[in-house]
């Protein structure tokens, strides 16, 4: 993959690769749970809401760290099935933050040739940005850079269990033979159809757990817990997470001969 920058029209810099991580063993997919965000503000004596912007720049960065550097797919776990269970103030300001970034960043998005799918039940989600959502979607579609996955009102339990509604309907039709259901057949019906599963793993600000996150796509991915926060996740942190990476030996279950 080519060099590339996705960032606002009058930031040039273009950042490559450190000579520390080998270009050859990169992860293919990245994804991240960006946790810490109201830690991170009221560390600081600020409303939550503000570790939520700061929150946005810290994926942006890393989304163009990730585009440089050469990955080819991020994707991002920004809001939960669970998370609607936070204050309404909280909630409604996450959804318009959302709106904002994508009516403010769409454009750099496709100039960068970055394709952006949202993955999720967005069916709850205010029209409004289910609107902007798809304008996103549709607008990238084509785009042959760095894949963007946003995972927004996301709960991997709630993905599985659609997926097999609808392969019990399709063989309930008669248009599936059960016997035929393979991984290959479930894979096809998530959220993240198409797309290849996660290499690596990173969960931001010390906590051990997948929080219903990617069930089925992280089965090998490699896991990288860092105690910094989101908002302070930087350069140094991705390239610690690389690092890690780089060290583990991946078997899939069997041996290294």
């Amino acid at each position: 993959m080519s060099q590339r920058l996705v960032t606002s029209s009058d930031d040039s810099r273009i950042e490559l690769c450190p000579a520390e991580i080998s270009p050859q063993r990169l992860p293919a997919h990245v994804a991240v749970i960006m946790d810490g965000n109201g830690r991170w503000a009221q560390s600081r004596g600020l409303p939550r809401v503000m570790g939520h912007r700061a929150g946005v720049e810290a994926l942006k960065a890393t989304l163009r760290r990730c585009s440089n550097w050469g990955v080819k797919a991020l994707t991002a776990y920004a809001f939960s099935t669970e998370n609607w269970s936070r204050p309404g103030d909280e909630v409604n300001f996450l959804m318009t933050l959302f709106e904002r970034v994508l009516e403010r960043e769409l454009q750099a998005l496709e100039a960068e040739r970055v394709r952006i799918r949202f993955l999720g039940d967005l069916e709850p989600l205010p029209a409004r940005l289910q609107s902007l959502i798809q304008e996103a979607t549709k607008r990238t579609a084509s785009n042959d850079g760095i894949h963007f996955n946003v995972c927004t009102n996301y709960g991997g339990r709630h993905e599985l269990v659609l997926a097999a509604r609808r392969l019990a309907e399709r063989a309930a039709s008669g248009e599936l033979d059960p016997s035929e259901i393979d991984e290959q057949t479930l894979a096809g019906e998530l959220f993240t159809a198409g797309e290849i599963d996660p290499d690596l793993l990173i969960r931001t600000s010390g906590e051990h757990r997948i929080s219903n996150f990617l069930l089925w796509q992280l089965a090998y991915a490699e896991i990288h817990v860092t105690d910094v926060l989101w908002p302070d996740f930087d350069r140094e942190a991705l390239v610690r997470a690389f690092l890690d990476y780089q060290s583990r030996t991946r078997r899939f279950g069997g041996l290294v001969v």
